[in-house]
């Protein structure tokens, strides 16, 4: 057995190597990164939000609110809900209820009776007594400002906390409501089957220096021209630049700034 050992192991059977020679230049090819998927060159994109920023030089948010924690709430809230009705509800609300101890003095039994008007309120009273207890308790009673915590706050989600983070710590976020998924989809600025695919796409496709007030823009173009059951293109702005396949007008409305935002008296 030794010996047979012996010449198995003289001869043994190597897969042949090929070996390259040592001044060989090696390329290595990489596939390039994918492009985004948008409709637009960056040419028109920055046309696109240089007349929105002309439109509305200063956009704001349409839900009332005193301070971050209210703000966190009238979000909350307006799930599923319009701002015109989020805020007929809170105006009493936040003048008894500005901070999460009074939200909790007050309670949830008559928490509801100031937001019974709001669609789903009796679930909606339940996690806003809850994101107030968990702020007293693990945030010293302050609304923070990442995106990682906040979505820890019962009832919040991303798209919360994005408008939070925007509004109230004045960064740059994208929170993709049914307003800017609808528009993203239909003039193929961003198109995606997820909000949240929607959201990434946007983030890339919008230029930097216009990004802090996007989010604003889109939801009211999205809210007062380019509307979900026909779109106004007679009054749109980005008429000749829009490749929407719903279009109907081709011709921009005059670029003019529009009259100040009338903040809790809009007309969804």
């Amino acid at each position: 057995m030794a010996a047979e050992y012996r010449v198995s192991m003289a001869n043994p059977k190597l897969k042949s190597v090929t070996k390259m020679p040592q001044d060989t230049n090696v390329i290595v090819r990489r596939k390039p990164a994918a492009a985004v998927r948008t409709a637009y060159s960056l040419a028109e994109r920055e046309e696109i939000f240089r007349r929105f920023s002309v439109q509305r030089p200063e956009p704001r948010g349409e839900l009332e609110h005193t301070n971050p924690f209210t703000l966190v709430v009238a979000v909350a809230l307006s799930a599923q809900a319009t701002d015109v009705g989020v805020n007929k509800a809170t105006r009493a609300l936040f003048k008894v209820a500005d901070t999460p101890e009074k939200m909790l003095d007050l309670g949830e039994e008559r928490l509801r009776d100031y937001i019974r008007t709001i669609g789903l309120y009796r679930n909606k009273a339940k996690n806003v007594i809850a994101l107030s207890q968990m702020l007293v308790d693990q945030f010293d009673g302050k609304v923070p400002e990442t995106r990682d915590e906040l979505v820890r706050l019962p009832g919040v989600g991303r798209k919360t906390a994005n408008v939070v983070l925007s509004m109230a710590f004045g960064q740059a976020t994208m929170a993709v409501d049914t307003h800017i998924f609808r528009i993203a989809n239909r003039i193929r600025l961003a198109p995606g089957k997820t909000p949240d695919e929607v959201e990434a796409r946007l983030m890339k496709v919008i230029p930097s220096h216009y990004l802090y007030h996007a989010h604003h823009w889109l939801i009211l173009h999205g809210r007062y021209t380019c509307k979900a059951r026909r779109p106004e293109c007679e009054r749109c702005v980005i008429a000749d630049l829009c490749k929407s396949p719903e279009k109907s007008w081709d011709m921009p409305a005059p670029l003019v700034e529009l009259p100040p935002q009338v903040i809790g008296e809009a007309v969804e």
